[in-house]
């Protein structure tokens, strides 16, 4: 080739030079190709309305108890929400149970002076009366007239109570039997506090004759019984103390039971 070809051919390389790198730099800064129809990109973000669980799972939120152990909590304040009222409610029933159980031996009673036709021919009055000592704390007392119970008391006060009546009202001429059921707690301080622990029952009844148009007079004596060498389980006793009175009478006083 002489030298005259060899220049041309020089001359148009450099030409064509800068126009081959314009093309590749065009080529480089290009977007992307848009992919088909159909396929998903591989990588791209799920839609913002796509549902929950289309994509991967959401972790649960840290420290939120799981729903289970949720319902078993609901559960269980529930259960003891209806315990707690079902207790209220069997203490109401047994609050009842024992006013109509009073009421009905007294409408007992006064049906069977009403059969007897005797209203008003024979009436008992039944008192009680504490003379326990420091040591006794009465907190119960039940009292039955012929067999059928007429009055029952477990106030928290009842020891604070020295008298309290048990019965006033008409009753049938003839034989009758008072019966007397009496709890005490123990009452000490000091050295002698022990004694709170401790509780003392003492039954004892007595049969007595209400005679036509008199009334009768009981008082119920609880009392501490013996000396300072008695056990203090055997020193709680009963004593019935009857007093019998007739229309225009003050009354005649009969000897004492004790128990």
């Amino acid at each position: 080739m002489t030298s005259f070809g060899i220049g041309t051919l020089r001359w148009g390389l450099v030409m064509l030079l800068p126009a081959l790198l314009a093309t590749q730099a065009r080529a480089a800064d290009a977007p992307p190709a848009p992919p088909s129809a159909g396929a998903p990109a591989t990588g791209a973000a799920p839609p913002a309305d796509a549902p929950a669980g289309a994509g991967a799972a959401a972790p649960a939120p840290t420290g939120a108890p799981p729903a289970d152990a949720a319902g078993a909590a609901g559960g269980s304040t529930d259960s003891g929400a209806y315990t707690v009222r079902l207790r209220g409610l069997e203490k109401n029933v047994n609050e009842l149970k024992e006013q109509i159980f009073r009421t009905k031996a007294r409408l007992n009673l006064l049906k069977e002076t009403v059969l007897g036709g005797v209203i008003g021919a024979s009436r008992a009055l039944i008192h009680h009366k504490n003379e326990m000592g420091s040591s006794f704390r009465l907190i119960k007392a039940a009292f039955a007239l012929d067999g059928v119970q007429i009055a029952a008391k477990s106030e928290g006060n009842l020891a604070e109570l020295q008298e309290f009546d048990v019965y006033n009202g008409a009753i049938q001429p003839g034989s009758h039997t008072l019966s007397v059921a009496l709890t005490y707690q123990g009452n000490g301080f000091g050295v002698f506090s022990y004694l709170k622990g401790y509780k003392f029952n003492v039954k004892s009844s007595h049969t007595f004759v209400a005679g036509e148009s008199k009334s009768t007079n009981i008082t119920v004596v609880g009392y501490e019984k013996g000396n300072i060498t008695t056990q203090l389980s055997d020193k709680p006793a009963i004593d019935f103390r009857v007093n019998v009175m007739s229309a225009g009478e003050s009354g005649t006083a009969t000897a004492a039971t004790k128990k």
